[in-house]
């Protein structure tokens, strides 16, 4: 839920990159960080383990300017990929207010895909939330590589609500800022 400081006139938004491990959720975000303008940007935390997988979250705030006259920072979080970091997950989805799930592409990671957001909608459970009810987009990521699932088989699989949806390639910036712009207007709509 959105924070919203009368006194500072500022509202403070968290919106939460989900999805399996390795599926390209932090290097979405380390490429927003490169594309922001430093001045509208804090800085970039991230905590990666030996295999250069993110082991609690990364954390970027953006400033995106004023709306009526108060102060509007995005937060963006990712959870760990990893489902024995559940722990971990279910704690950064308290007090979201948005959600982009990234999804793996690759065709040995299918199931993966539907793992996570199984799980996504388990841990919005534990505090009485549906996705439905959150601003979601998905990023179908990695659709630059040859072994990938048909961008209708992912549809069907992972996105029966029919929320937004695009390809991406995150490495390159591809698919990056649509679900970020789309779940953002969404978060700023709920805020009215």
């Amino acid at each position: 839920m959105a924070l919203i400081n009368y006194s500072s006139k500022e509202i403070n938004c968290k919106i939460v990159y989900y999805g399996p491990g390795l599926g390209g959720k932090t290097t979405n975000i380390k490429h927003i960080y490169s594309k922001v303008n430093p001045e509208n940007r804090g800085k970039l935390m991230s905590l990666d383990t030996e295999l250069d997988r993110t082991l609690f979250f990364d954390f970027l705030p953006v400033d995106l300017g004023t709306v009526k006259g108060f102060s509007v920072h995005f937060h963006l979080y990712t959870v760990p990929g990893q489902v024995y970091y559940n722990a971990s997950r279910k704690l950064i989805l308290k007090g979201v207010d948005g959600l982009i799930f990234v999804a793996d592409s690759q065709i040995e990671r299918f199931e993966d895909n539907i793992d996570s957001i199984e799980n996504l909608d388990d841990n919005l459970a534990e505090y009485h939330k549906k996705a439905e009810e959150i601003p979601l987009a998905i990023q179908y990521n990695k659709r630059d590589l040859p072994n990938i699932v048909s961008l209708n088989e992912l549809e069907d699989a992972l996105n029966p609500r029919g929320v937004f949806s695009c390809e991406g390639v995150a490495t390159e910036g591809i698919g990056v800022f649509e679900p970020l712009k789309e779940v953002s207007k969404k978060v700023l709509r709920k805020l009215r």
